[in-house]
C-alpha cells in the first residue's frame, strides 16, 4: 500500500510535527502500523470513509504515535478493547460466508 503524502501531513499535523525532515520515516512507520492492524483486525481502507476504515486510521494513527515515540510495547494493552472492536466490525458478514460456500 502506497502512503500517501496527506496521510502523513495528517499524521503531522496531529503530532505537531513542522518539518519535512522526518516524512521518510514517518512513511515507514505508518506502513508498518497499517501492516500490522491489517494482520490482526482484517482488511479496511486507511484512505476510506467508512466507519470501519475511520477507527481503523485512529488505530494506524495511535500505533505509529506509539512507534514513533518507542513506546510500542504499551500499545495493544492501551488500545486492547478498540482493537478488538475493530476486529469483530472486520468480520465477514453471516451472508458473505455463505455466499463463498
Amino acid at each position: 500500500m502506497e502512503i500517501t503524502q496527506e496521510l502523513v501531513q495528517e499524521f503531522k499535523e496531529r503530532m505537531h510535527i513542522y518539518h519535512s525532515s522526518e516524512d521518510d520515516n514517518l512513511k515507514r512507520l505508518l506502513s508498518f502500523s497499517i501492516s500490522a492492524l491489517k494482520n490482526s483486525c482484517g482488511e479496511f481502507d486507511v484512505n476510506g470513509e467508512k466507519d470501519t476504515d475511520l477507527r481503523a486510521k485512529e488505530l494506524v494513527f495511535e500505533r505509529t504515535r506509539y512507534l514513533y515515540n518507542d513506546a510500542l510495547e504499551y500499545f495493544e494493552d492501551n488500545f486492547l478493547s478498540e482493537i478488538t472492536s475493530l476486529g469483530l466490525s472486520l468480520l465477514p458478514e453471516e451472508d458473505d460466508l455463505n455466499a463463498t460456500i
